[in-house]
């Protein structure tokens, strides 16, 4: 007989745990049948029986009467006829017998081989748990704080008692600072002997997405759609936006009143800049939105090689060219075009027609 505060307070754990009652219970009872084990000699034909309503725990024995016990089957599974009419008098070979055996039968063994296994099988299925959970969310955005930072690596608190450390350069320059909280990107979790094994990024390029989908209601519906995006961790992104709405402007949906919705998604990146250009149908347009903020004055292209000459002013060459060439290269992975760029002058006298 177990009291009902017994029972309560294993409900009450499987409140504080996070876990079902009957998962507590299950443990609890391998505990028992280990315990049982021990005392009776390695004898493994128990059953552990819960009844809540009746605040009872019964560890039930089974074994098959024989004539003569089998060397070879299982610790406790068969017993002699003689043995037998000891428990039940008019047993007979063949009749299964059970008999109740309750903890306090086997004394301390029980109770402390059962709080043991009970604490270690919370904590393997909170383990367990937090492995399903964090597995669940590949491929999305969390929030983590920065609670170490030493050498090159940062450790990161993700929370259900979960902590990562992860390489510095996966993170922004600016996130470098204890104490901060960061949107982070789950790219992998692994299964450990221990707590699994979360690998998350700032500088994936996912991580833009799923800001912009958490700020965009549009993106996250699928009323708009990302065609192209390429980032330069913490410096600046280019992407390229379509709709599958002709009422809804992609750029504008993107940028929000007064530039609010992508405002924010910069700020989450502190400060990372951001263009927004859409996307066309017409390899001529598309290549020359990807240039933006450099104004075009013609684009020749092959739509088999996929590559295309682009012209610009002289003045404009620069802006089109970006900072060690950033603005050209995001063009190009963004919109997926090879895009040679070529001042005015210079295609003038190299006699390309515009």
């Amino acid at each position: 007989m177990i009291s009902k505060d017994f029972f309560k307070a294993l409900e009450n754990l499987a409140i504080e745990k996070n876990v079902s009652q009957e998962e507590i219970l299950k443990i609890f009872g391998d505990g028992l049948i280990k315990a049982y084990e021990k005392a009776y000699g390695g004898k493994n034909n128990a059953e552990v029986i819960f009844n809540s309503e009746k605040a009872e725990i019964d560890i039930v024995s089974k074994s098959i009467v024989v004539d003569e016990i089998d060397p070879n089957s299982e610790p406790g599974h068969e017993i002699t006829l003689e043995q037998a009419r000891e428990i039940k008098k008019n047993a007979k070979v063949g009749d299964i017998i059970k008999e109740k055996i309750t903890p306090k039968n086997f004394g301390r063994l029980a109770a402390s081989t059962a709080k043991q296994m009970l604490t270690q099988g919370l904590k393997q299925l909170e383990r367990d748990k937090n492995y399903e959970y964090f597995e669940s969310r590949v491929g999305e955005m969390i929030i983590a704080e920065v609670i170490k930072i030493k050498n090159d690596f940062v450790t990161l608190f993700l929370g259900r008692d979960t902590e990562t450390s992860i390489p510095s350069r996966d993170l922004l320059a600016s996130d470098l600072i204890v104490g901060s909280k960061v949107n982070v990107y789950i790219t992998k979790v692994e299964k450990t002997n221990k707590d699994p094994k979360v690998y998350v990024s700032r500088t994936d390029r996912n991580l833009v997405i799923r800001l912009m989908e958490n700020e965009i209601p549009e993106l996250a519906e699928g009323i708009i759609e990302i065609f192209g995006l390429a980032r330069d961790p913490g410096d600046r992104c280019k992407v390229c936006v379509l709709s599958n709405d002709e009422n809804v402007d992609p750029v504008g949906a993107c940028l929000g009143r007064n530039g609010m919705r992508i405002k924010n998604v910069i700020d989450s990146l502190n400060g990372e800049k951001i263009d927004i250009y859409k996307y066309s149908k017409n390899p001529e347009e598309l290549i020359a939105n990807s240039i933006q903020p450099a104004r075009t004055l013609s684009v020749q292209y092959d739509e088999r090689e996929k590559s295309a000459i682009l012209v610009v002013p002289d003045d404009q060459l620069s802006l089109a060219i970006g900072k060690r060439g950033q603005n050209a290269r995001l063009a190009v992975q963004s919109s997926g075009w090879k895009i040679d760029i070529k001042a005015e002058s210079q295609a003038l006298s190299e006699g390309i027609e515009f």
